[in-house]
């Protein structure tokens, strides 16, 4: 333990402080953002506020203006919050109106999101049948929100807080910050934001009551939620709307307002001028104001906001059968994020939530009118907060971005080092040796494309920071070919367009196996490598039907999906699966591909209450003639995207 001199109260854990004693400085990395895909935009007009096209993503440049008239668009971002947040700052710092945060209440645990498959689960509950749908439904488990902190308090406390000084340098002057746990780890943080913002800063302890079913225990039923309420400064213009979180009054309150006029419901109460013989009674009569004449006034009822609002907040969890529900372990209601955004932010007003889960904060954001940002490590977080987000009615336009290559080169130089010229090679070969590990694969040596061997399979590595492109695959079919084996496993993070289907096919027809792998984003995450969690999946492979009508109109269907990883679901779940479209959640269509962004044009989902996927595109017409590409984009139940290009012809 370092030796640490200490001039105020504060909270210490190990490895707070460097061994020479000085507070370890929170990392502030700024790497570019990728935007992978617009949702409810236009390609005219997003090409008229882009310059030249670049290849596979567009850079976002933050050129956009703070309103939606200038041209704002919303932002979910998939990647480690920490880069995220310190990549904003370049951007935002001092410019987030509200933070809002719910990270893991350090459990030690993991939390888990049941995944319903096809239709059958919804369709039994419409047909009435007192049975659980979760046990109709074909519903897989998978990881969605993973406690990383695996030494307890100290690696949690080391995490928030690391977070907690970016979400201050975030802030603006007028900002206000929202941290939500619960009494486990509360009283902790606190000290933590005293630290942080300051203890003049501190606002409330907000106590978020909820009723569940109460269990007998020796203790008394834990059945609120701790919301501490920080502001960023002492500033006199942080918004603070009180009357939208009034409560109504009581019976016995309204009751008091016992007379009525042409202007409502009225009590009649006395002036409190000095002097006066009634002072400030209140349940005054009408005799009284006979008496009285000018020491009395009717207080009415119908004027008053309500009931000043409180620090402890009773607010139903969300009900199972409720239309907000995503049966998301971590989902909070709708009702408290509105009273939040509601009282301490304006219309307008940019909120961040960094570890948005299943959305909650982003869609009460943007009913609320408020621009957002959310982001969050999970895949299916982001998709499930995209899904989400497209059922908001007016929904205004959003992207969905991540750090892709350069979050992936940052982790290969932190993780294997090598910042020097003539130690990228010796990085390269720790970095394939790592990823052949992790997929269970023995090295190979005294080759040039191949790097290993898994069963009957030689296996290559594709690059961190570039697509697998064909020509690379198609050495090491030529490698493979002349060592003669005939399986071929290529592990990637990024594919060339329009390389699947049609190199696995032509690798068949030379002879060799291809499976091509992806590297789950997973594989960066140093808690997931320990606990065994990381899985690869082979990419899957699209059919549709692309038809044209007259008018320059198209039309999209999906007719088969290729689901390579069916054995990694439950059998008793497989067993259940009648069709090749259970596999899939989401699909939709960019209609004018340009090896750029894609633009969503048309989607279809499915939800918790609506499980049918429509497998036929609404008519799209194109307003000229010409030649396009078309890509087709589904989401399977894993939250894997796989993405096919086609080329078509509008006469």
């Amino acid at each position: 333990m370092p030796k640490i001199e200490l001039k105020k109260t504060e909270l210490v854990w190990p490895g707070k402080y460097n061994e020479d004693g000085t507070l370890k400085e929170v990392p502030r990395v700024n790497l570019p953002f990728q935007v992978i895909e617009t949702i409810n935009e236009s390609r005219a007009t997003r090409e008229g506020k882009k310059g030249k096209s670049l290849s596979l993503f567009d850079i976002y440049q933050g050129k956009e203006g703070d309103t939606f008239e200038e041209g704002w668009r919303n932002k979910l971002i998939w990647g480690d919050n920490l880069l995220v947040m310190g990549s904003l700052l370049e951007k935002f710092a001092g410019k987030i109106d509200l933070i809002y945060i719910d990270p893991p209440f350090a459990t030690g645990a993991d939390f888990r999101v049941k995944l319903k498959v096809g239709e059958e689960g919804i369709r039994a509950a419409k047909m009435g049948e007192k049975a659980d749908i979760e046990k109709i439904a074909s519903a897989i488990e998978e990881k969605v929100y993973r406690d990383t902190w695996g030494k307890g308090l100290t690696s949690y406390f080391g995490m928030l807080t690391e977070r907690l000084f970016l979400a201050r340098d975030l802030l603006s002057e007028n900002g206000s910050l929202f941290l939500h746990l619960d009494p486990t780890v509360s009283h902790y943080a606190k000290i933590v934001l005293d630290e942080i913002f300051g203890i003049d800063n501190f606002k409330n302890e907000i106590a978020w009551c909820y009723k569940e079913r109460e269990r007998v225990l020796n203790f008394y039923n834990p059945k609120h939620d701790v919301i501490l309420f920080y502001s960023k400064s002492a500033s006199n213009n942080r918004p603070f709307n009180w009357r939208e979180a009034c409560e109504e009054f009581s019976e016995v309150t309204k009751s008091k307002f016992r007379y009525v006029d042409e202007k409502g419901h009225y009590q009649i109460r006395g002036t409190n001028k000095q002097g006066s013989p009634i002072r400030a009674a209140d349940g005054l009569t009408p005799e009284h104001e006979k008496k009285y004449p000018g020491l009395t006034y009717r207080d009415y009822l119908e004027i008053r906001p309500g009931v000043a609002p409180r620090d402890w907040w009773t607010i139903p969890i969300i009900n199972k059968a409720a239309d907000e529900r995503l049966d998301y372990a971590t989902q909070k209601p709708e009702a408290l994020l509105q009273r939040i955004i509601q009282v301490s932010s304006m219309e307008g007003d940019l909120v961040l939530d960094f570890f948005c889960g299943s959305g909650t904060t982003p869609a009460v954001a943007e009913k609320l009118g408020r621009r957002w940002i959310g982001c969050d490590l999970s895949r299916w977080a982001i998709h499930v907060t995209r899904k989400r987000l497209l059922g908001v009615e007016n929904c205004k336009p959003f992207e969905v971005l991540n750090l892709g290559k350069y979050e992936r080169k940052y982790w290969i130089g932190v993780t294997f080092g090598g910042k020097k010229k003539d130690e990228q090679q010796v990085v390269v070969f720790q970095y394939i040796a790592f990823m052949l590990k992790l997929y269970s694969a023995e090295p190979l040596t005294g080759m040039q494309h191949l790097h290993g061997k898994k069963g009957r399979g030689l296996v290559h590595v594709g690059a961190v920071d570039a697509p697998v492109t064909i020509d690379e695959v198609n050495a090491c079919i030529e490698e493979c070919l002349a060592v003669g084996q005939k399986e071929l496993h290529v592990l990637g993070w990024e594919w060339e367009m329009g390389m699947t289907p049609y190199i696995v096919q032509e690798a068949k027809r030379r002879g060799v196996k291809l499976l091509l792998v992806t590297i789950p984003r997973e594989v960066m995450e140093q808690q997931a490598v320990d606990k065994g969690d990381i899985l690869f999946f082979e990419v899957a492979h699209l059919e549709v039907d692309i038809k044209a009508d007259k008018g320059r109109k198209m039309t999209v269907s999906l007719k088969d999906f290729a689901f390579p990883y069916a054995d990694m679901i439950p059998e008793d779940v497989r067993d259940k699966i009648k069709k090749w479209s259970d596999y899939i959640d989401y699909w939709a269509i960019d209609w004018d591909f340009q090896n750029d962004t894609f633009m969503n044009g048309w989607v279809a989902y499915r939800t918790r209450k609506e499980r049918k996927l429509s497998l036929k595109s609404d008519i799209h017409t194109y307003e000229k003639p010409g030649k396009y590409t078309i890509m087709v984009k589904a989401v399977d139940i894993f939250g894997n995207d796989t993405s096919q290009t086609f080329e078509v012809e509008v006469k």
